[in-house]
């Protein structure tokens, strides 16, 4: 294995010094200079090894969150609900923020690094996408104020001060604590777009037996009147994710139909074909002094609050009902406090799922945004037999939660069906279109848009 995993790595070093080489200067390489040539080609070896031994751990673009980390979301022009994708070009900066439980306080560090569209680690340097330094400092933090539970709350600007993004498409960021880079406290994607490919999209009922009353199907009309193309068909692809679910999204489609400036995604395939779901439980606990929606009961015991929410219903088999929420995303928020990043405290928050019997073959989980739409111990709920229930808490920030309750079978790793919320085609969602072009003359894919287009007619 250690074998396989260093020639991997070497083979890898070779490609991209091959790379560099190729695209270095004419000059150099059509000179007749064959000494300058030479010179590069026995300096190679040398850099293999130099890069080698300086390589800590194996990249991985899997998001991630230590124990102590908790409320991790995304910020764009004081929009506190916002996806995380990014166009510099139009001044627009994008804020991380997170807060570290019980944490010393302190400088973080962090590294970016650049991904192809299927989310693998490109081929380019670091300064091939970044303008600045590998690794960076996480400078702006502040420590809880007169909370129960202490923690440290970070945010991050992207781009900043010390960096500045070259070329578009997959990014991912890691942040960790001073002098332990091996022990990462956070992964997360992000995107950075070009905004050069509009996007046109009109959303049907599908006319799919067995799909009519449960998915929805969005009909896509892309320009590429910016792309310089010769094989569209292969060249651009887009990612259609729902409501920025890492686990509810299509990916690397192809176009149905080649026009003039245009490609068309129609509803004649099941490409973009995708279950509506339905609209998000939620849950209020912008205070702690009072029950809110949803809420049951608020106590405090050793030294912590704990918030029992109400029972939630089976939904898998009712009727579609409308409700304004939020898409599975949650607000930081505090009824007493116009600062909540550090005002607002942890509370110890408890789920029930009243059933018949315990379902066979999987577990239960809670998910939604705050749970970064995974499934793990810490939200995975458990059977009560006496009580004909499951049951899972969570330690949580206050504010205005959605959520949901999903079945994953035994060794998947993405939930199965519509158990609990049953899932309709009117279900008013948000989709991410993500359009990405393999250039020829380029070493990486290019983002070349981004668009966010809702259900019920807003684009």
């Amino acid at each position: 294995m250690a074998i396989n995993i260093t020639y991997s790595l070497f083979c890898r070093i070779a490609c991209r010094a091959a790379g560099y080489l190729y695209f270095s200067t004419k000059d150099s390489v059509m000179s007749g200079n064959f000494k300058v040539v030479k010179i590069l080609s026995l300096s190679i070896p040398c850099f293999f090894i130099s890069l080698f031994c300086l390589s800590a751990q194996d990249f991985s673009s899997a998001e991630y969150a230590a124990p102590n980390v908790k409320s991790i979301w995304f910020e764009k022009d004081g929009w506190r609900l916002a996806y995380p994708f990014v166009q510099p070009d139009l001044g627009e900066v994008l804020i991380m923020h997170f807060d570290v439980i019980d944490g010393d306080g302190g400088t973080l560090w962090y590294r970016i690094s650049h991904c192809d569209r299927d989310w693998n680690e490109s081929d380019l340097f670091t300064s091939d996408y970044l303008e600045g330094y590998e690794e960076n400092q996480v400078t702006d933090w502040e420590p809880s104020f007169n909370t129960r539970v202490s923690y440290t709350h970070y945010w991050l600007s992207l781009p900043n001060d010390d960096i500045r993004f070259i070329v578009s498409g997959n990014y991912t960021i890691t942040v960790w604590a001073s002098g332990e880079p091996e022990k990462p406290l956070l992964t997360r994607r992000f995107f950075v777009s070009e905004g050069v490919t509009p996007v046109q999209v009109t959303f049907r009922r599908p006319m799919k037996p067995g799909a009519t009353d449960t998915h929805q199907q969005a009909e896509i009309s892309l320009s590429t009147g910016a792309l310089a193309l010769t094989d569209p068909y292969r060249q651009v692809t887009i990612t259609l994710m729902q409501n920025g679910r890492w686990d509810r999204m299509r990916t690397d489609l192809a176009p149905d139909f080649v026009a003039a400036g245009r490609l068309e995604y129609n509803t004649l395939s099941d490409k973009t074909l995708m279950p509506g779901g339905n609209e998000f439980r939620f849950f209020d606990i912008k205070t702690i002094r009072q029950v809110r929606q949803n809420v049951s009961t608020i106590d405090f015991v050793d030294g912590l609050y704990h918030v029992l929410l109400k029972p939630s219903d089976d939904r898998e088999y009712r009727q579609y009902f409308y409700n304004e929420d939020f898409n599975g995303r949650y607000w930081v928020a505090m009824e007493e406090s116009d600062e909540p990043d550090r005002d607002a405290d942890y509370v110890r928050v408890y789920f029930t799922l009243p059933l018949y019997n315990e379902l066979p073959g999987g577990s239960v989980y809670v998910s939604g945004a705050f749970t970064g739409w995974t499934y793990g111990p810490d939200n995975m709920m458990r059977w009560n037999d006496a009580k004909r229930c499951y049951e899972g808490s969570m330690l949580l920030k206050q504010g205005w939660y959605n959520y949901e309750y999903c079945f994953v079978p035994t060794g998947g790793d993405l939930p199965e069906g519509s158990h609990f919320e049953g899932s309709h085609w009117e279900t008013e969602n948000d989709y991410l279109i993500l359009v990405y072009f393999r250039d020829p003359t380029k070493r990486y894919d290019r983002l070349t848009g981004v668009t966010v287009a809702n259900t019920r007619g807003s684009q």
